[in-house]
């Protein structure tokens, strides 16, 4: 210390950058991170199971319609079907609109079908 100076009257330089690089040693604990754990693998996604109904049991017409709806929606690449989309994938099933006359026709057979089945013994 110089003789005319005074011991508050010094100018003191703090370097603040002598503490280790702290990118530095992330890197190491993440190095030692990956070292005990093991890689994660990626989870397969689950398809077809909506999440608000995930413990019901599905009969099998609604697994066949998840199925033709997920089949379409990967060749169509289009996550969000419209309703005529949906429309056209229930017509590929093989589900049509019946008409009264055809509704009338198919009550009438299993009208017929419900007597038959009474009228033989077991």
């Amino acid at each position: 210390m110089p003789k005319n100076t005074k011991v508050g009257d010094q100018e003191v330089q703090i370097d603040r950058r002598r503490k280790t690089d702290r990118r530095e040693t992330k890197a190491k604990i993440r190095e030692e991170v990956q070292e005990i754990q093991p890689p994660r693998r990626k989870q397969p996604r689950r398809r077809q199971i909506d999440p608000t109904t995930c413990e019901r049991e599905y009969s099998d017409p609604e697994i066949q319609f998840m199925q033709a709806i997920d089949a379409y929606k990967r060749s169509s690449g289009r996550m969000f079907p419209t309703c005529s989309e949906v429309l056209e994938v229930i017509k590929n099933l093989g589900y049509v609109q019946l008409t009264s006359e055809k509704r009338s026709v198919l009550e009438s057979i299993k009208d017929v079908e419900s007597e038959m089945a009474e009228a033989l013994p077991m």
